[in-house]
């Protein structure tokens, strides 16, 4: 159904995924807006399936080297938008409530934004053959994502060295973060873009657990999780993969 041109091919690609992560932010941000979920699980909820989503799409491009400019667009254009909305240029109630913290649009310059440029860098720089991606993005949203509802719900008991975060949490993150990386790796290896080994495995084990480490540190009350989260997992990944 694709065309066989390959560059067209993979604009049809960009153009598609472009439009159901459209879909995935307005369906959420919908949800929100309407009270049928609160806005703290909406806004997690985007962050978690947004990127995930995403990367489903990567086997299905070429493998031109335009590919990964072009799939790239897709979270780059977000960028713009985030700009935009954050900046006051641009008005959407649905997106703001379900991306934002308290509902402020100026909230979409930090968090957002940042969740933005992280996958687009890693899906231009790494791809879709480089463990490294699969690790930064699925520490991001699944980890990050989920660490933040399994904490609110089970998180009575807190880490000593940071009130802040639980150890339901940082388990949570890391294991949902590690079994995200597994499960995109046996995804792409049945494509041939990387060849599932124990070894990865290891890897993705150690970026996982040093990723929920840093993020349980208090230092991330000074910045925020959609920064450190998937710079420790490019840095680490970079060291054992």
């Amino acid at each position: 159904m694709l065309p066989e041109n390959p560059v067209t091919r993979d604009l049809c690609l960009a153009t598609l995924t472009g439009c159901v992560a459209l879909s995935l932010l307005r369906f959420w941000g919908e949800m929100a807006k309407l009270g049928i979920l609160e806005q703290k699980i909406s806004r997690k909820l985007v962050h978690i399936s947004v990127g995930l989503v995403f990367m489903l799409f990567w086997p299905l491009f070429s493998s031109g080297h335009q590919a990964a400019v072009l799939a790239a667009l897709v979270p780059g254009v977000n960028i713009i938008r985030m700009l935009l909305l954050g900046l006051g240029l641009l008005k959407d109630e649905a997106i703001v409530k379900s991306m934002s913290r308290n509902g402020d649009y100026r909230e979409l310059l930090k968090g957002p934004l940042y969740y933005a440029a992280t996958i687009t860098l890693a899906c231009a720089i790494y791809w879709r053959t480089s463990p490294i991606a699969i690790a930064a993005i699925c520490n991001l949203c699944a980890g990050d994502g989920l660490a933040d509802i399994v904490g609110r719900r089970f998180g009575s008991l807190k880490l000593p060295y940071n009130r802040n975060k639980s150890f339901a949490g940082s388990i949570a993150m890391a294991s949902a973060g590690f079994i995200a990386s597994i499960m995109y790796m046996h995804y792409f290896s049945l494509f041939g873009l990387v060849h599932r080994s124990w070894e990865m495995v290891f890897g993705f084990l150690i970026v996982s657990l040093l990723t929920a480490v840093v993020e349980s540190l208090p230092i991330s009350s000074e910045l925020d999780d959609n920064l450190t989260v998937p710079l420790t997992s490019v840095l680490i990944g970079n060291l054992v993969f």
